[in-house]
């Protein structure tokens, strides 16, 4: 059993505690990344890097034409993430 969890404050704050939570965090900064290269952005990591690092989360390998289902396959990954953490109100 995973001691993380999602604490949310009073003054509006949000606390992502533990690994799961943090590596929650990672993949959503891991999605904007790629949804920021799908718009032409740069970054210091690759597409073919992000593809690689997204392969990790959802075990499917991308070819570079296919971000946007990369982006899609994170998104279910960090909805299904989320709604497993529980969330703690202070």
């Amino acid at each position: 059993m995973s001691d993380s969890y999602i604490a949310r404050h009073k003054t509006g704050g949000v606390t992502f505690v533990g690994g799961d939570a943090t590596e929650l965090v990672s993949v959503t900064v891991l999605r904007s990344m790629i949804h920021g290269m799908r718009k032409g952005l740069k970054f210091s990591i690759s597409q073919r890097g992000a593809l690689d690092s997204a392969a990790r989360y959802t075990g499917r390998n991308y070819k570079r034409s296919e971000l946007a289902l990369a982006e899609q396959h994170l998104t279910i990954w960090i909805e299904t993430m989320r709604s497993a953490l529980p969330v703690v109100h202070d």
